[in-house]
C-alpha cells in the first residue's frame, strides 16, 4: 500500500521524514545553533510555516531524532535477543556492525552535536536524558540473560555502564581517528565485552 494519499500530496509520516532528514543535515553542517528553521526549511524544499505544522520548535525536531535512534536500537536489541545462543555470541555477531555505524562520519557528527546542544540547552538535556534512559534498561534487560549470581546489583549497572559508554566513546575515536584499524579494534572490544559479561 502507498504512503501517497489520494491528493498525490506527501503523508504527515512522509513529510515529517523529509523534514528530520533535512535538519540533519543542516545540523552535521552547521550545528543545531547554527541550522535555523528558514535553512531547515530550505534544505526539505517547504517553507518555515510547512515547517511548524509540523514541529513546534528546534527542541522538537531534536526529540523526533533522537527518538528515531531510540527506535533503531529497540529494534537492534529485539533482533540481538531473538537469536539462539548467549548474549554474548549475539553481541559478538553485532559488533563489526556496530564499530561501523560509529565510524559513519555523518552518524558521529549528529551524535556529538546533539550531546553539545544537551550540555548547553536543558530542555535538549532532558530529551537525552530520557533516551538514555530508555536504552540503558533495554541494555540491562538484555544484560540480564546472563547475568552472574555473584554480581552485586551496584556491579552488574556499572557492568551495564561501561559497555555503553564504549559505544559512547567509539563515536569520539571515530572523529579523532577515523583511520584506525576497525578489525583490530573490533576483535579487542570482542575480548573486552567478553571480559565484561563472564
Amino acid at each position: 500500500m502507498s504512503d501517497e494519499p489520494q491528493s498525490g500530496r506527501p503523508s504527515p509520516e512522509i513529510r515529517r521524514q523529509q523534514i528530520l532528514d533535512a535538519a540533519c543535515e543542516r545540523v552535521r553542517q552547521s550545528g543545531f545553533h547554527g541550522a535555523s528553521m528558514a535553512d531547515i526549511a530550505k534544505a526539505a524544499g517547504l517553507s518555515v510555516g510547512q515547517i511548524y505544522r509540523y514541529f513546534e520548535n528546534k527542541e522538537a525536531i531534536i526529540a523526533a531524532i533522537v527518538a528515531q535512534d531510540l527506535a533503531e536500537m529497540r529494534d537492534k536489541f529485539a533482533e540481538m535477543e531473538s537469536q539462539p545462543g548467549t548474549l554474548l555470541d549475539a553481541i559478538e555477531d553485532h559488533l563489526p556492525e556496530g564499530v561501523d555505524k560509529c565510524f559513519d562520519p555523518r552518524r558521529a557528527a549528529l551524535a556529538l552535536e546533539v550531546v553539545a546542544e544537551a550540555a548547553r540547552n536543558p530542555k535538549v538535556a532532558a530529551i537525552v536524558r530520557y533516551a538514555d534512559e530508555q536504552e540503558r534498561s533495554l541494555a540491562r534487560t538484555m544484560m540480564e540473560r546472563d547475568r552472574k549470581p555473584e554480581w552485586s546489583e551496584a556491579e552488574f549497572q556499572a557492568r551495564c555502564e561501561v559497555v555503553g559508554l564504549i559505544f559512547d566513546g567509539l563515536l569520539l575515536r571515530a572523529v579523532n581517528h577515523p583511520d584506525l584499524d576497525r578489525d583490530a579494534l573490533t576483535d579487542v572490544l570482542r575480548s573486552t565485552v567478553r571480559h565484561l559479561l563472564s
